[in-house]
């Protein structure tokens, strides 16, 4: 079976009676590409005490650690969070000598007591 007259593209197929989809047929939606040129100003900037980009700018507090109020910002319910500010991330200036002092007693100003040589304990 030829057919007698050419195939048409699919908007002359459609009958009047099936109901037409307009979400494909507007070229004009502005909620994506077009509406992320528009983005240049800034809501957050650095923040002074826990140096991330979390200042907000209007509200004056940061949104990680909750500068400038006197306590730094913590919940349980975020294990994450916790685990990268938690005791032992930073420099540990003090805590990383303690175990060390503690096994020597705390002594200060004083000269460490001579070990044995290992020659007086092989004999």
């Amino acid at each position: 079976p030829e057919r007698s007259t050419p195939r048409t593209d699919r908007a002359d197929r459609l009958d009047a009676s099936e109901p037409c989809d307009a979400s494909h047929a507007s070229p004009a939606q502005t909620k994506g590409t077009s509406s992320f040129g528009k983005r240049h100003s800034k809501t957050h900037t650095a923040c002074r005490r826990c140096g991330k980009i979390s200042f907000h700018l209007q509200k004056k507090v940061c949104s990680s650690c909750g500068y400038p109020g006197a306590k730094m910002r913590r919940f349980n319910w975020s294990n994450k969070a916790l685990r990268r500010r938690t005791q032992g991330t930073g420099r540990m200036r003090y805590m990383k000598t303690l175990s060390r002092r503690f096994k020597n007693g705390f002594r200060e100003g004083t000269q460490a007591p001579a070990k044995a040589r290992a020659s007086a304990a092989e004999a």
